[in-house]
């Protein structure tokens, strides 16, 4: 589908920091093994004082009508002070905001 080929996926991406949402950190758009060679991508995010990956993916048969943000999982755990889990809620909730943007955007480009 056209609206999830990394150069749109992109787009919308720096649309989104360019709103202000500027409180994530990492935010990048990487090549996902489409169906028949297609050109689609995923959303990446990394979280300072985190080793945790974080995709934001298109809406699938898995995953439901919405976008989906996946936590990758850790080797080994991660302990923080209480400045470090503010700023990692901090980035959480933007990533929420990311998710929500993605999903207006899709729906947007549906509805067209």
């Amino acid at each position: 589908m056209p609206f999830r080929t990394i150069a749109t996926l992109q787009s919308w991406v720096d649309e989104f920091t360019t709103l202000g949402h500027s409180s994530l950190s990492s935010i990048r758009v990487i090549p996902q093994d489409g169906e028949q060679g297609a050109d689609t991508g995923l959303v990446a995010v990394r979280i300072p004082d985190s080793p945790t990956e974080i995709v934001i993916e298109p809406p699938s048969p898995a995953t439901g009508p919405e976008w989906s943000i996946t936590f990758e999982p850790r080797d080994e755990p991660v302990t923080l002070g209480a400045s470090a889990v503010a700023r990692m809620a901090a980035e959480v909730s933007a990533l929420a905001e990311l998710c929500a943007f993605m999903q207006r955007k899709s729906d947007d480009f549906l509805a067209r």
